[in-house]
């Protein structure tokens, strides 16, 4: 592919039009983007996105887009949004934008672990008109280091035994998920206002539109954590302020997130997910899963700090 992102001129994203987003941040993105188009003379099926805080990502946002340049399928354009907090926010503006017929989002720190991952994904968007969502297979990369290899076997929906066959999933998330350009648009896009549980709301909008959320054989990523035990308790302990935020003002957006596939209950009662935590927490520490015990104290925490101190999240 011939394009040069490093080179590509950067736009501001506040005067998009995000007309079709249902769930709308009043402010408008303090971000800016790219638009890399497709070389193609027939133009591109495909619109990757790629929201990023800082488009580099130490070094893994230029590693992604090498491997974006090594696909066998050519035909897509790529938007970078930069700079917007709000992820939601920022796929919206890309989506306003976009001229593919699929849109893929990838985050900065994805990595796509074959060449056909795009092209599979089409094919099974092309072949199976009732799938609204198809997601790849997040894997444990042989090149981690021992620290995150512990950490993606403990840590629920890190990485899993990639599916052989098309399956329904709530698994497909963000950092590698596929949908038609027209069925976001008709669902009214991303949530603007959580600033936790997009992919949860995305899937669970795609159901009650009729859609199936599934995961593609033969497609997988790696998506890794932090390399280090602090900077994963840092996460954890942000991730719960970021769950008590939603739970505390947009509790109707709180829902479940599975760890296997299969059906399930996507709004469990209030007084099970305050049980269950400790639950799983001593679970973990009994089963010398230690990281992961590790994880859930410091989710608890930044959980109770937040419900304690509340602070709205303004951007």
């Amino acid at each position: 592919m011939g394009w040069d992102i490093a080179h590509a001129a950067w736009h501001d994203a506040s005067a998009i039009d995000r007309s079709f987003v249902r769930i709308r941040n009043a402010k408008p993105s303090p971000g800016c983007y790219r638009q890399i188009p497709c070389n193609d003379a027939g133009g591109p099926v495909v619109t990757v996105i790629i929201p990023t805080s800082d488009a580099g990502r130490g070094g893994m946002f230029e590693r992604l887009l090498e491997q974006l340049r090594s696909q066998d399928m050519r035909r897509f354009e790529i938007i970078v949004v930069k700079g917007d907090p709000r992820q939601g926010r920022a796929i919206n503006v890309a989506a306003s934008l976009a001229a593919g017929t699929y849109l893929l989002t990838l985050d900065d720190d994805t990595s796509l672990c074959d060449t056909g991952a795009i092209g599979k994904l089409v094919d099974a968007m092309e072949n199976n008109p009732d799938i609204g969502i198809a997601g790849g297979n997040a894997v444990i990369p042989c090149t981690a280091s021992a620290f995150i290899k512990r950490a993606m076997r403990q840590i629920p929906r890190r990485a899993w035994k990639p599916v052989e066959r098309i399956t329904d999933s709530d698994l497909a998330q963000h950092p590698c998920l596929m949908m038609r350009t027209s069925d976001f648009k008709d669902i009214g896009g991303e949530n603007e206002l959580i600033p936790r549980g997009l992919d949860p709301y995305l899937r669970q909008q795609v159901r009650a539109a009729g859609k199936r959320v599934v995961l593609i054989p033969g497609v997988t990523y790696a998506h890794l954590p932090p390399d280090t035990l602090p900077k994963l308790i840092r996460q954890f302990y942000r991730n719960g302020r970021q769950a008590a935020y939603v739970n505390r003002y947009y509790p109707q957006w709180v829902i479940e997130t599975p760890p296997g596939h299969g059906a399930f209950n996507p709004h469990a009662p209030v007084w099970l997910r305050a049980v269950r935590l400790p639950l799983r927490t001593l679970k973990a520490l009994c089963t010398g899963n230690g990281i992961w015990c590790a994880c859930q104290c410091a989710y608890a925490a930044g959980f109770i700090a937040g419900m304690a101190f509340p602070a709205r999240i303004e951007y």
